[in-house]
């Protein structure tokens, strides 16, 4: 969809969240006195009202279909499920829905893009990208899900568009030259509604990309994308994978995997994945590949905070599946590990993680949240041998990770879940849990390199 088509119609914004903020900031810019309603919650209506003007009508509650069904088209913000029963109803008796997302690739229908997505490191994978054709010398951009909404550099230009799509948003995009899914697991279930359908939502990337690139390691993945007819691998021993230690291309070692500033085999995955993006788009991906040692690992992604007496402290809060939490663990191997799980219950199981962990214990698992039961009976019917202990919420876990946790050991927050029973993101969750292991959350820093460099 294009702006010119919403400037004579009857437009409303549903959430003030970050993407739907940056597009009304957009359609103001190109009409400054268009009447306009925004429907938001009580928190979202308070920053609302100090940031417009009084041609946008603000209605602090959520839309009914009779009020959606009341406007043309609704921009709508990506954290709002699209399978909404009101949604439905309003979309057969005529409202368009668009988004940000949508606005900007129907603007820029001529922007070079490789757009990436996957059930986990979608981010660091999106991250190293710009990262690596930044140090060829592409002026690139880095933006969308990753932070940074893609209308944020409206009207700005690039040579390459970097950009992270969640499967909330990869409905919205246009065509993209290459669209790289890193894995493909179950997820969102709460947005979605079923596991089919968050599958084929994070598939419809394939549908808009000239090539696509998936990981030769997930399974479901290269089933679910066999028939793409320009479809392109990475982990396999004739590409870009890991073996021995070392990134490699085929049979030539490129760069040890120690020398990457990130730890774990998961991330040395997503530097294949983006060193074979770097090639498929035409750039020279092994002199990118040096360029990794300098790469600035993402916040509250295995992040190191540092010791206190004599425990060091590991911010993984981003880790919102089961599998996550796994990769996490395993990136601590021969570690005395604390771990804490537990957050907002979307409704996954955590069998298979429960088995996984009977296999290799850590030194003991605090649960809290509002999933802990759920994560409890999975622990305990899998006669996982270590101490288990269950808090309320995190102020409670990290207290009793101080008091379990072996000196010479870790405390990792590594919940496999989001964080939205306690707070707004995961963002703000690792922050706390820095803030309560007595370090200074300012310090953890924000994602850099977003925007155009």
């Amino acid at each position: 969809m294009l702006f010119a088509e919403l400037e004579s119609r009857d437009v409303a914004i549903w959430g003030f969240g970050r993407e739907s903020r940056v597009a009304l900031d957009a359609l103001r810019k190109r009409f400054p006195t268009k009447p306009l309603t925004l429907y938001c919650n009580h928190e979202e209506a308070e920053s609302a009202r100090a940031a417009i003007d009084d041609k946008v009508r603000v209605i602090e509650a959520a839309p009914d279909a009779n009020a959606l069904a009341s406007h043309e088209i609704v921009v709508k913000s990506p954290g709002i499920s699209a399978y909404k029963p009101e949604m439905i109803s309003a979309r057969q008796r005529g409202t368009r829905f668009t988004s940000g997302t949508a606005l900007w690739f129907g603007e820029n229908p001529h922007a070079r893009v490789v757009a990436v997505t996957g059930t986990k490191g979608k981010s660091t994978t999106t991250a190293m990208i710009a990262h690596c054709a930044r140090a060829l010398g592409v002026r690139t951009a880095l933006a969308g899900n990753i932070g940074l909404p893609l209308l944020g550099l409206d009207g700005q230009r690039a040579d390459l568009w970097a950009i992270e799509l969640s499967s909330f948003q990869t409905g919205d995009a246009g065509a993209v030259e290459l669209g790289v899914i890193v894995s493909l697991e179950e997820e969102h279930l709460d947005w979605h509604g079923t596991r089919e359908r968050y599958l084929a939502d994070k598939l419809k990337l394939a549908d808009v990309s000239g090539s696509l690139l998936v990981n030769a390691h997930a399974p479901l993945l290269m089933q679910r994308t066999a028939a793409h007819p320009q479809r392109l691998i990475f982990g396999n021993p004739d590409g870009w994978h890991v073996a021995d230690g070392a990134i490699r291309h085929g049979n030539v070692s490129v760069i040890e995997a120690s020398a990457l500033p990130v730890p774990g085999a998961h991330n040395a995955a997503n530097a294949c994945a983006a060193l074979a993006a770097i090639e498929t788009l035409g750039f020279d991906a092994r002199a990118a590949a040096a360029a990794l040692r300098a790469f600035k690992p993402l916040p509250h992604r295995l992040q190191k905070l540092g010791a206190r007496e004599d425990i060091d402290w590991v911010d993984d809060s981003i880790a919102t599946t089961p599998t996550a939490g796994l990769a996490a663990l395993q990136s601590l191997h021969g570690r005395v590990v604390t771990l804490i799980l537990g957050g907002f219950d979307r409704g996954l199981e955590w069998e298979d993680f429960a088995r996984e962990l009977s296999l290799h214990p850590p030194h003991a698992v605090i649960v809290q949240g509002a999933n802990a039961p759920r994560i409890l009976g999975a622990l305990r019917t899998a006669q996982v041998a270590c101490q288990i202990v269950q808090c309320d919420d995190l102020v409670a876990a990290v207290d009793r990770a101080r008091a379990l946790g072996a000196k010479g050991g870790v405390v990792l927050l590594s919940p496999g879940a989001p964080s939205f029973d306690q707070f707004r993101d995961y963002a703000q969750r690792g922050r706390a849990f820095a803030a309560l292991a007595g370090f200074d959350a300012a310090a953890l820093g924000e994602i850099e390199g977003l925007g155009i460099a």
